[in-house]
């Protein structure tokens, strides 16, 4: 079994457009969606949910009204202002610390386990998907990352799956770090505008620290032909295969109106250049 991750050093370079097609070449796999703070391969793949777990990371204050005498002692303390002026916990403000735990003298202020979203198991048209769903501010989406990916590995296990195509996070942070780990290569999607060719070196700088190696997609091709040198010029310099160049298609929108992968929507089109690029994935990864 193979496990592959899709990133790109930013967002909006088309990674999940081209992790979405990918997944309906090939043999059976299995879908891990680790942009878990704006997660949106569901959008395109409408899983059937059959597996939910909530998802607990962290710790959040909480005050008992009938033994809290509202002595203020907490709210003094509580250095991000999550104690109301009612004493209750703004959970948004609170960031699980305890000192309103370990000062109050009348006990009245504990700590919980910190419920920060959920994390599914799903059937999609194209195999299984492990996905999540981080609460609005909450933070730990590493962790979540971490949980997303070994459920799916272990679910590729029991099914003997050849594949895990893990669309990753955007950027070079923690959940990107925590995409990374266990992987056997990584899918560099690449836009040629100023910021993506910037953000694209350095996740690929990232890739590098850990000795993953890469292969490249360039995107949008057509929307700035000197940009789009610099980036096959970078990838032949470091050694990054590219499997192919997809031009800047609207078909790209269209699909995802439609609810279908650009494959799905332009077989004839796009989807032939995604085809082959996928020949040539499944031949680097050795899947045939």
């Amino acid at each position: 079994m193979k496990q592959l991750v899709v990133i790109s050093g930013k967002g909006g370079t088309g990674k999940t457009s081209i992790t979405a097609a990918l997944a309906g070449f090939g043999p059976k796999k299995v879908l891990a969606d680790c942009d878990v703070d704006a997660a949106d391969l569901h959008l395109i793949l409408h899983p059937k949910k059959i597996e939910s777990v909530d998802f607990y990371s962290g710790q959040l204050a909480a005050i008992d009204p009938e033994q809290c005498t509202q002595c203020g002692i907490c709210a003094d303390s509580c250095r991000f202002d999550a104690i109301s002026h009612d004493f209750e916990i703004i959970k948004e403000h609170c960031e699980g610390c305890g000192v309103c735990e370990f000062v109050c003298p009348q006990k009245a202020a504990s700590m919980h386990e910190r419920k920060c979203g959920y994390q599914y198991v799903s059937e999609t048209r194209f195999g299984t998907m492990v996905h999540a769903e981080l609460g609005v501010g909450e933070e730990n989406s590493g962790k979540l990352v971490t949980s997303v990916r070994r459920r799916a590995k272990d679910i590729a296990e029991q099914q003997s799956a050849k594949l895990v195509i893990v669309d990753g996070s955007p950027g070079v942070g923690c959940p990107v770090i925590a995409s990374l780990a266990d992987v056997d290569a990584c899918l560099l999607v690449a836009e040629p505008t100023v910021s993506a060719v910037h953000d694209v070196k350095r996740v690929h700088q990232l890739t590098t620290h850990f000795k993953i190696p890469c292969v490249a997609i360039i995107n949008k091709c057509g929307v700035n032909p000197e940009l789009e040198k610099e980036l096959k010029n970078y990838c032949e310099a470091s050694e990054v295969p590219v499997l192919g160049s997809l031009n800047y298609d609207t078909a790209f929108t269209q699909a995802q109106i439609h609810g279908q992968t650009v494959a799905e929507y332009a077989p004839t089109g796009i989807g032939e250049d995604i085809a082959i690029i996928w020949e040539r994935l499944a031949e680097y990864l050795d899947l045939n």
